[in-house]
């Protein structure tokens, strides 16, 4: 933690508790309009981003054959 945070906390402590909510909705309030100013991320921005094997290939398949994969990867004694 910080010098500076840690200063900021303790004169926070030092607050009444009406002021303490006060800061919380503050803080609140800024991270809701700081959120809304980021761009919304649609399903379709991520089409395309698979890799090849992907395609054409079972989603169940794909899962088991790369969770095997990376079994193996950890445990090379590992073999089905």
């Amino acid at each position: 933690m910080s010098p500076h945070l840690e200063e900021v906390l303790r004169s926070i402590d030092q607050l009444s508790t009406p002021e303490q909510l006060e800061i919380i909705s503050h803080i609140t309030n800024r991270l809701k309009q700081r959120e809304l100013q980021q761009p919304k991320r649609r399903w379709l921005d991520l089409a395309g981003t698979s890799p090849y094997p992907l395609l054409g290939e079972d989603a169940q398949v794909w899962v088991s054959r790369s969770r095997r994969e990376d079994q193996e990867q950890c445990d090379p004694t590992f073999r089905l």
